[in-house]
């Protein structure tokens, strides 16, 4: 579920988290990567990455870039109107 800022009335949503790990002498160090969006709906976009040793600093740090990473992007009603290809394994859109 995406979280709505109430300042700003921006949607914020986790897409994913990651376990990272740094091989040092005495063993692993892990740390953690976080992406997140955030969003208007009405085309205005942006998106984040955060690193930390811990979760949610990760997804703070995530959040904050993403709000200072945003676009606007020409909507058509509420669709995209560029032609739009993407791949994923074997399928395509």
């Amino acid at each position: 579920m995406a979280k709505v800022d109430p300042n700003e009335g921006l949607q914020e949503k986790l897409v994913q988290v990651n376990r990272v790990a740094k091989v040092v002498k005495g063993g692993r160090i892990f740390g953690f990567t976080a992406l997140t969006v955030v969003g208007d709906g009405k085309g205005k976009v942006g998106f984040g990455r955060g690193k930390a040793r811990e979760v949610p600093a990760a997804i703070q740090k995530a959040l904050e870039a993403a709000r200072r990473n945003m676009i606007q992007v020409e909507l058509n009603g509420t669709t995209i109107q560029h032609p739009m290809k993407a791949r994923h394994g074997a399928s395509k859109v």
